[in-house]
C-alpha cells in the first residue's frame, strides 16, 4: 500500500483534512480529501476511486505527487484546456 508521505513536508494527518476543507478550488479540495482518507486509513485508492468515480491510475497519481513534490503539486491549476478548432478574425 502506498500513503501519503505527511511527515516528509512537516505535515499531519489533520492538516490535510483541513486542506480539504479550505482550499478554495473544488478539485483541490477533493484531491486533499482523498489523501486525508488514504492516509487515515479509512480508505485506499482503489476504493476511493470507485467512490469518487475516478481511475486507480488518477487518485494513485496525486499520493504519488503529493509524495514527490509536496502539498503545493497536488493543488489544481488552470492549464488553458484545449486550443479552439478555430480561430476568431476580429
Amino acid at each position: 500500500m502506498i500513503y501519503p508521505d505527511t511527515v516528509q513536508w512537516g505535515q499531519t494527518i489533520d492538516d490535510l483534512r483541513r486542506l480539504a476543507i479550505e482550499a478554495e478550488h473544488p478539485r483541490t479540495r477533493e484531491r486533499f480529501q482523498a489523501l486525508y482518507m488514504i492516509a487515515s486509513r479509512q480508505s485506499n485508492a482503489t476504493q476511493w476511486a470507485e467512490e469518487t468515480g475516478h481511475t486507480d491510475d488518477t487518485v494513485l497519481s496525486w499520493v504519488h505527487t503529493y509524495n514527490r513534490a509536496g502539498p503545493e503539486a497536488v493543488q489544481y491549476r488552470h492549464t488553458g484546456g484545449r486550443r479552439p478548432l478555430f480561430r476568431s478574425n476580429r
